[in-house]
């Protein structure tokens, strides 16, 4: 049976499978609602049920609680519905520009860049080419049918090569692959572009950047992107770490801010030892923006990183340094064994 899903208050209607999500029908008709883990677990994909119903599949309650799917809330990516639906929904315009493509790749190179974080370099087919914008992500489809995600972390204009930087999960079906038996010349199978986190150009804003671990994947593309853009906007950065080598890419952060002058770099370390000999800034990351930034009215945030990070600094830029909600963009390092 098929159910008709119109988007409030752009008008945008589609159709949607009863055993399908909202969002993968929306994404399927060209509809670009947010979106980012796409499985129940960051919350980019809420919004409300003005009418109809919907089933929900399994998901986290910080994503969405009980007390928020009484209310009318929904999480797109894993709402099927049971009845025609009226939603209400911040479209995002842009993000259905470039078409998702399934494409195989050939490991070009694999540097270790920390203990536990290896960049992997892709080498697409002769003649193929992943357009995608600066912030986005990829999906491996692996043999057994699961998935993985990663974000790009270099600019689409520097797109020779797709780079990845893959943290080692101990026990993770892809990642122990990665730091084990993977190798240069293997072949891996993609899909992509995904998500709705990335720049937003038409506007003015100046920037806060908020990375956490190897959230700065998609940060450092964005970075390459404005840099590329020639953009004149006022950008800080803050890259969080527990302690100072998980910052793996230190050097190319103050190399640009010794080269840019609209950019800042604030390297943040939250548990540094005395052999570390830190004498940076200490403590939780978005702290450190806090403390310089006590009204966010003004700004653009873009921010990614674990979900604990991404869900304080919402929490507190909102809450006590007046950044409008919509002015908050955010990936949340999420995966299926979240659930």
């Amino acid at each position: 049976m098929t159910f008709q899903v119109t988007v409030t208050p752009s008008g945008r209607q589609f159709n949607c499978d009863a055993d399908e999500t909202i969002l993968a029908a929306a994404l399927r008709a060209g509809v670009g609602l947010p979106y980012g883990c796409k499985n129940g677990a960051c919350g980019s994909c809420k919004g409300k049920i003005v009418t109809g119903q919907v089933a929900h599949g399994g998901h986290q309650q910080k994503a969405l609680s009980d007390t928020e799917e009484a209310q009318g809330m929904s999480l797109f990516c894993c709402a099927r519905p049971s009845s025609d639906v009226i939603v209400e929904v911040r479209e995002i315009q842009g993000s259905d520009e470039y078409p998702l493509k399934k494409m195989p790749s050939r490991i070009a190179k694999m540097e270790r860049l920390s203990e536990d974080v290896m960049l992997i370099a892709l080498q697409l087919p002769a003649n193929e080419r992943l357009q995608y914008r600066a912030g986005q992500y990829i999906e491996f489809m692996l043999k057994d049918g699961k998935r993985r995600s990663y974000s790009m972390a270099n600019a689409p204009h520097l797109d020779a090569q797709i780079t990845l930087h893959v943290r080692h999960m101990p026990g993770g079906i892809f990642t122990d692959q990665v730091f084990s038996t993977m190798k240069e010349r293997d072949i891996l199978r993609f899909e992509g572009p995904h998500g709705s986190f990335f720049l937003r150009e038409d506007s003015d804003k100046p920037i806060i950047l908020l990375a956490s671990g190897t959230g700065f994947a998609p940060i450092k593309a964005l970075m390459e992107h404005l840099i590329d853009l020639k953009s004149d906007r006022t950008i800080t950065l803050y890259w969080g770490g527990r302690r100072p080598q998980d910052l793996y890419m230190d050097a190319l952060c103050r190399q640009w801010a010794d080269a840019l002058p609209n950019f800042s770099y604030i390297p943040v370390v939250s548990n540094a030892l005395p052999e570390d000999q830190w004498t940076g800034r200490s403590g939780f990351v978005h702290q450190a923006v806090i403390a310089d930034h006590a009204d966010l009215s003004s700004y653009q945030v873009y921010a990614c990183g674990a979900p604990v990070v991404i869900d304080s600094a919402k929490r507190d830029f909102t809450g006590q340094c007046q950044l409008p909600q919509e002015q908050f963009y955010a990936d949340a390092f999420t995966s299926a064994a979240d659930l």
